[in-house]
């Protein structure tokens, strides 16, 4: 909580729920991992939090993007973003939005099948193209499953196809997973990243790139490394499996630059219990999954939660949201507690909401407005 955002919920007492973002908290996280790891091209996941705010800021400090969709590739060129500064990271594209970004002069491109290949082939000739790599994204609290990237012997071969049909076979990416929390998941990523690079110079092919993915965590309940030593070790990983002379490397932090600098305040609308023995009250907040809090879910982020009354004698609580759907609980084993003074129209308070509550809110559902977010 930053005096600027409390200054804010103070003095404008804006409806709820609501979620207040500091822009001086990004603007520092990105001249930060900038400062930490200079090597590395940072492209900013538009999809954390496509705010015009965000996105036109972190423009003019000189960011790229990894876009995922035609809507977020015309947002960063109206922020003022050149279509040469984006990276069209989805590996799941329309052929049609590939022509519609090619046609813009997007020319980086991932993929990780040969069915997007040819796609890629058809609709952006003579693009840079990388293929991302299946990762199992150990220590991540919230994995990435195998929808994404293919088994290292697959990726050989497509990258070898690209350059058959006309493509530039640039490099490699990963993603360890997002709200990584251990750093030498980079290790083993890079690890394979290398052996590849091996497999492809075998062929003839040179790779340039190393996109290193996302994975940079924000401060939940669980303490993590600050930036500095996450920096550390990829450089280490990079120098150990690539020695000096390493590729071009690119970053994609989402979480890690934008979850830190919002707060979600939010109304208690009712507590209760479901019997007269049990000791566990129900409190009923006026957001929940469908409201931006949707990585609750199988309660994989654990938010750091403040109430007005923080200090007084607290009891164990289950979380759960306003609508009339029963997997609108946000927290039942993760073991909150919350101060039994705690009363119907208190206000709440939700940390490190930035990243992935406004993008994943709900346009409709139960007729609640999408979450309401301000920007200072």
């Amino acid at each position: 909580m930053t005096a600027k955002i409390e200054r804010f919920l103070d003095d404008v007492q804006p409806a709820t729920p609501c979620v207040v973002v500091d822009l001086d908290i990004i603007r520092r996280n990105y001249e930060n991992l900038r400062h930490w790891l200079p090597l590395a091209q940072v492209y900013y996941a538009v999809k954390a939090n496509p705010a015009p705010e965000i996105i036109s800021m972190l423009a003019e400090l000189g960011s790229n993007f990894d876009v995922a969709s035609r809507p977020e590739i015309e947002l960063c060129m109206q922020a003022g973003a050149d279509a040469s500064r984006l990276s069209f990271g989805n590996t799941i594209k329309k052929k049609s939005d590939i022509a519609f970004a090619y046609g813009q002069g997007v020319r980086l491109f991932a993929f990780d099948s040969e069915a997007e290949l040819e796609k890629l082939a058809e609709a952006a000739p003579g693009a840079r193209v990388f293929c991302r790599l299946l990762m199992t994204c150990d220590g991540a609290e919230w994995p990435l499953s195998r929808k994404f990237g293919c088994e290292i012997e697959m990726a050989r071969d497509l990258l070898v196809a690209a350059r058959e049909r006309g493509l530039e076979p640039y490099g490699v990416s990963f993603h360890v997973g997002s709200q990584q929390t251990d750093l030498k998941q980079w290790d083993v990523a890079l690890g394979k990243t290398a052996m590849l690079f091996t497999a492809l110079a075998e062929a003839g092919i040179e790779l340039k790139m190393v996109n290193l993915g996302g994975g940079l965590p924000a401060h939940y309940r669980t303490s993590v490394p600050d930036i500095d030593a996450y920096a550390d070790q990829i450089m280490h990983a990079m120098t150990r499996h690539f020695g000096n002379d390493l590729p071009a490397m690119i970053i994609e932090p989402g979480r890690g630059l934008v979850g830190d600098a919002g707060v979600l305040e939010t109304e208690v609308v009712l507590i209760s219990r479901k019997s007269y023995q049990e000791d566990v009250r129900w409190v009923y907040l006026d957001v929940g999954k469908f409201g931006g809090l949707a990585e609750t879910m199988d309660e994989s982020i654990k938010y750091r939660i403040h109430t007005p009354h923080d200090g007084d004698d607290s009891g164990p609580v289950v979380l759960a949201g306003p609508t009339c759907d029963s997997a609108d609980i946000l927290y039942e084993k993760a073991g909150y507690e919350m101060p039994m003074t705690l009363k119907v129209g208190d206000k709440v308070r939700i940390m490190t909401t930035g990243a992935y509550t406004t993008s994943y809110s709900a346009v409709n559902f139960n007729g609640f407005a999408p979450l309401r977010a301000y920007f200072i």
